[in-house]
């Protein structure tokens, strides 16, 4: 099933029905362990509806969670940070974590950075090249346990990082640096490794880039993600970790502003976001 976050409440999509849930808050609904089995015993009270136009207005579906990201998970990722920062020494450092036992995990986002379906990602002005980073998304309850999937968009700056890899926090974190959606897709059990990622760019019109990699690519698994996270880190409304990518553009791509940036993880659906930039000073 999924949930959407609305201006009108969570909408729950299970089988061909849509249930509209407004007598809990967000954090409330979601944080909770067993997901899947408490949805359903919410369900059996909530009168069910064959409208789609439920989910309109969606929204990104956080609201008191933090965002998380972990680095360097998958080979074409770490072959990308170690090509972009080469000039500067520090391709040893990707090169190292990629095989080493602790991951790299870092703070991404809070809610007010963060857009939904439809919404507009920024590049930074004082970057050149510019790069999104589609990514499956890990919601993790206050308890630590992996309860639903959704899409992420951890947006990069490839030229500041690449100066220095302690500039990392510059080139991850800023306004509109994540994307996140469309929903949280909750399923009964663990989701398909043979599930693929697959990230487009069109530029007025027209196609710049387009590519897929199954999630199994990755390095790391899941849980091993979430238990380094949670080994010193509370999180009392649950949390979402963006797990890496797999998909970097070449390099002699860089985003500009108004291209749109669709990323589809099936069955959790499509995320589509537009890039802007703000005027220089």
């Amino acid at each position: 099933m999924k949930i959407y976050k609305t201006f009108e409440g969570a909408v729950v999509h299970h089988g061909d029905k849509f249930y509209l849930i407004t007598d809990r808050k967000w954090d409330e609904l979601i944080n909770r362990e067993g997901l899947y089995q408490a949805l359903l015993d919410d369900l059996r009270n909530v009168t069910p509806s064959g409208n789609e136009s439920l989910i309109r207005s969606i929204q990104a579906p956080i609201e008191g969670q933090e965002i998380w990201a972990a680095g360097v998970t998958y080979k074409r990722s770490k072959e990308a940070r170690m090509d972009e920062s080469r000039k500067s020494g520090g391709d040893t450092f990707y090169d190292k974590v990629y095989d080493a036992e602790r991951p790299e995990l870092f703070f991404k986002a809070l809610a007010n950075r963060t857009a939904g379906p439809g919404g507009t990602v920024n590049i930074r002005k004082d970057s050149t090249w510019d790069v999104p980073e589609p990514e499956l998304t890990l919601f993790v309850s206050s308890e630590g346990t992996i309860e639903g999937y959704s899409i992420g968009n951890d947006m990069s700056s490839r030229s500041i990082e690449g100066e220095n890899p302690l500039y990392l926090p510059q080139a991850k974190i800023y306004e509109g640096c994540a994307g996140l959606g469309p929903c949280i897709y909750v399923p009964g059990g663990p989701i398909n490794p043979d599930t693929e990622i697959k990230l487009e760019i069109t530029r007025q019109g027209d196609s710049v880039f387009l590519g897929s990699v199954p999630i199994s690519n990755m390095k790391r698994k899941h849980s091993e993600l979430v238990s380094f996270l949670f080994m010193e880190c509370d999180f009392q409304n649950g949390c979402f970790l963006m797990t890496g990518t797999g998909l970097v553009p070449p390099d002699d791509f860089t985003l500009a502003a108004g291209d749109e940036i669709r990323i589809t993880i099936d069955p959790i659906g499509t995320l589509i976001n537009y890039v802007s930039q703000k005027a220089p000073l």
